[in-house]
C-alpha cells in the first residue's frame, strides 16, 4: 500500500468499485491492490452504499453544501472589504477638506488636539 493520505476519490470510482465487488468481478484484495486503496476504505464505501449514503445524488447534495459554505465565506469577505473601502473613502474626504496630502511614510496625519485639551 502507498502512503497516500486523505486522497479524494470520485463517487463514480467508489460506485464502480463497489459494483465490481458486489457482482463478483473482483475481490476486495484485488480491487485494493489494483487501485492502491485500503481494503478497509472499500469496506466503508460498501457500508455507505448499503445505507444509501453513496450515490451521485448524495454526492451532489454534499457539493452544494460545500459551495454554500464557500459562498457564505466569500460574502463575509466582500462585506469586510466593502466596509474597509468606505472607511478609506471617508478618510480621503476628511483629508481633502484639510488640504493635507497623505504621507506614504507616516500614514494619515493625526488630528491636532485643541489647545488645553491635553492638560
Amino acid at each position: 500500500m502507498g502512503t497516500h493520505r486523505h486522497r479524494r476519490h470520485s463517487t463514480e470510482l467508489k460506485l464502480r468499485l463497489v459494483q465490481m465487488y458486489l457482482s463478483g468481478e473482483a475481490s476486495l484484495n484485488g480491487l485494493a491492490r489494483e487501485h492502491d486503496i485500503s481494503r478497509n476504505l472499500i469496506r466503508v464505501w460498501l457500508d455507505k452504499f448499503h445505507k444509501g449514503e453513496l450515490s451521485e445524488k448524495v454526492d451532489r447534495a454534499e457539493k452544494v453544501r460545500e459551495y454554500e459554505v464557500k459562498i457564505a465565506a466569500l460574502e463575509r469577505k466582500i462585506g469586510q472589504l466593502t466596509m474597509e473601502v468606505e472607511v478609506l473613502k471617508k478618510l480621503r474626504q476628511i483629508r481633502s477638506k484639510k488640504n493635507d496630502p497623505p504621507s506614504v511614510v507616516s500614514g494619515p496625519s493625526v488630528f491636532p488636539l485643541r489647545k488645553g485639551a491635553g492638560s
